[in-house]
């Protein structure tokens, strides 16, 4: 499992950092650890699952 900095998710899927906070808030991306800052990391295949099914949906 590869994680991912919230810094690193907002690039991959192109949104502000606070998007993706807005997302962990809302349960839509969850985040499967903390670093030693208490920041969330995401697991990277999720990730790219979560891209692919919003982009489904109409995107991001």
């Amino acid at each position: 499992m590869s994680l991912m900095s919230t810094e690193q998710v907002a690039e991959f899927l192109g949104v502000k950092v606070e998007r993706v906070k807005r997302l962990t808030r809302e349960s839509l991306l969850i985040a499967k650890s903390q670093d030693e800052n208490g920041e969330p990391q995401f697991d990277a295949d999720e990730v790219k699952k979560y891209k692919e099914l919003a982009a489904r949906f109409g995107g991001l």
